[in-house]
């Protein structure tokens, strides 16, 4: 049976204020367009206010400053973007699991499962390791040897967690996500490479996120950390012996260098590269495609991008780039020149 709620209890539960009528059911969250009479909307930026007045929703989330904008039921919320996301929690809870080790699943010696976790089918869970309560692992994962899960992980099917790692509670992890795999370190010995051994491990605090196909190296010889509330979108490159600070998000495709520290609440676009051994501050955001090629001592916000242009204007800025210092060098002379020029004046003058 389909979940509904009173636009009241969701406001007893989730804070806001209500107007305009409480005992409006609510089955499921839309966007304005599209939003039928039993399911709620959200207006995040009063530039959408036009949307607003032909919204057949039954009822909408807003912030203060459109609190008047509708006569409809509504939920007034100093966040109306953040309050959208725990409504949509509210009415779209995950399947639950069934606790237990299925029989197809294969657990190595004295590996540590709490009943309350569900292990799946395929799935392969290495010996001495610790699963901790309610926590989901998914088909076809595998937990290696001595590594440590919290509580309440969800690890989607094909998630691969290398041995002796820790994780806290609340991991999700999607398919393809490849935690504690060997840094990429090398030293050239006569002509070829010789492998260095990645003795670290990939330490995860709580409430972290990690995308589908990310992968996060373990340490040369300290551990690679992600602390508490990082959130990773898909195909992210973790180099070893990187250090993620708290609740800091990163979008796709971007790529951190080995032993880079990251500081909290930072932003980092999709596609950015972050260069080995720098050290961003917290509260930095990096605009997407940015190579960060040196250390950001100070918060704020940076950006490393040529805008796109018409291909033939492309060109002939490129072409011009290419002569930038030359151009400064004559530059910088005309100016002496002026410079002579004005004090002979200024000599004649006298």
């Amino acid at each position: 049976m389909a979940i509904s709620y009173r636009l009241a209890d969701i406001a007893a539960q989730l804070g806001g204020r209500v107007l305009g009528g409480g005992d409006v059911r609510i089955s499921q969250i839309a966007t304005l367009e599209r939003a039928r009479p039993d399911q709620i909307s959200f207006l995040t930026n009063s530039k959408y206010r036009m949307q607003l007045a032909g919204t057949k929703a039954g009822a909408v989330i807003l912030g203060e400053a459109d609190a008047e904008a509708t006569s409809l039921p509504r939920i007034v919320s100093d966040n109306p973007y953040a309050y959208f996301a725990k409504v949509s929690a509210l009415l779209n809870p995950l399947p639950e699991a069934r606790p237990g080790v299925h029989p197809d699943a294969v657990v190595g010696e004295s590996a540590q499962i709490d009943p309350t976790a569900s292990i799946a089918a395929m799935a392969v869970i290495g010996a001495g390791a610790t699963i901790g309560a309610h926590s989901i692992i998914g088909e076809g994962c595998c937990i290696g040897v001595n590594t440590v899960i919290g509580s309440h992980a969800r690890l989607y099917p094909g998630v691969v967690v290398y041995h002796d790692c820790v994780i806290g509670d609340n991991l999700i992890a999607h398919s393809g996500a490849v935690i504690g795999s060997d840094g990429f370190g090398i030293a050239m010995d006569e002509g070829r490479w010789i492998k260095i051994p990645q003795i670290g491990r990939v330490v995860i605090g709580n409430n972290v996120e990690i995308g589908a196909n990310t992968t996060i190296d373990r340490g040369a010889l300290d551990d690679t950390v992600i602390e508490d509330g990082v959130k990773l979108d898909n195909q992210i490159q973790v180099a070893h012996n990187v250090r993620i600070g708290a609740h800091t998000a990163i979008a796709g495709c971007a790529g951190i260098a080995g032993s880079a520290v990251i500081g909290r609440y930072c932003l980092i676009g999709g596609g950015a590269r972050i260069l080995g051994h720098l050290q961003l501050a917290d509260h930095v955001e990096i605009a997407a495609h940015t190579l960060v090629g040196k250390s950001i001592r100070e918060a704020g916000s940076y950006a490393a991008i040529f805008p796109f242009a018409r291909t033939d204007d492309w060109r002939r800025n490129a072409v011009h780039l290419r002569h930038l210092d030359d151009l400064a060098k004559r530059i910088k002379a005309l100016e002496q020149e002026i410079e002579s020029l004005k004090l002979k004046q200024q000599n004649g003058h006298h």
